[in-house]
């Protein structure tokens, strides 16, 4: 028996770093999936990889902005129509913003806030009806270390985390004790997204290295998957009495 068997999970940003190594890790782990990504290209290579890496996996891809209101509810009737129930909820969506908040515009506002805080009261609002019928329904909220250890020049990303914090504790309040809500606060996980923009800057891989080897007590990047681990146990029946959490996953970084 896998530790989520016969749970029904989505997870969104689900072709990205943290939330493909979550829906595959959940899948061995015996959940039904439902990954949600608006890039369609990396969705089709996930799943491939995923059916390939995975016996049998019952996993559905679904191509949508979830910064749009309008796609929360189809994501819940897709996946009730595919497997009946939902147990579990990660939202992970999210996007980055790399402007002083003196020099933030209006539409970067838009764009973040829509992304990494809208996107994840829509698809709750939407899907805590069928979480409630669960039982033992569980929501992660994906935050990050820098919700508490804020920067300068990322002001906008890290308002949304800090706001992902306070909604996670406001909504396990509210749906105590039908719903279980905890944040995950990741510190620096090196993703396809990082590796990209290394590549862009044209900096070198032992450059990267040493960047993170001065940020946390571990002195390196996390692998996505070592943060879909403690996911998985927030979503577990393992942490059934766990809520109004927010778990630090960085490392070491916030004791520097």
């Amino acid at each position: 028996m896998g530790r989520l068997e016969g749970k029904v999970a989505i997870v969104t940003g689900g072709a990205g770093g943290i939330g493909s190594a979550t829906g595959r890790l959940f899948c061995e782990e015996g959940a039904r999936i439902v990954l949600v990504d608006r890039d369609a290209d990396q969705m089709h290579s996930v799943l491939a990889e995923m059916r390939s890496a995975v016996p049998n996996p019952e996993v559905l891809g679904i191509v949508a902005d979830v910064g749009e209101e309008s796609f929360a509810k189809r994501i819940v009737d897709d996946t009730l129509g595919a497997f009946g129930a939902i147990d579990v909820l990660v939202n992970n969506a999210g996007i980055r913003s790399y402007e002083p908040l003196a020099d933030a515009k209006a539409e970067t506002w838009h764009a973040i806030l829509s992304v990494n805080l809208l996107s994840y009261a829509y698809l709750t609002r939407e899907a805590l009806p069928a979480l409630r019928r669960s039982g033992r329904g569980s929501i992660v909220n994906v935050s990050s270390t820098h919700a508490f250890n804020p920067r300068a020049g990322m002001g906008q990303y890290d308002v949304t985390k800090a706001g992902i914090v306070s909604m996670t504790r406001t909504l396990a309040f509210e749906e105590a004790p039908h719903v279980r809500v905890n944040a995950i606060c990741p510190g620096a996980t090196f993703t396809t997204f990082h590796k990209r923009r290394a590549e862009a800057l044209s900096r070198s891989q032992e450059e990267v290295d040493r960047e993170a080897a001065t940020t946390c007590l571990l002195r390196r990047w996390a692998d996505p998957r070592e943060i879909a681990y403690p996911i998985l146990w927030l979503a577990s029946d393992e942490a059934s009495y766990v809520t109004a959490s927010a778990l630090m996953a960085d490392g070491g970084r916030l004791v520097i």
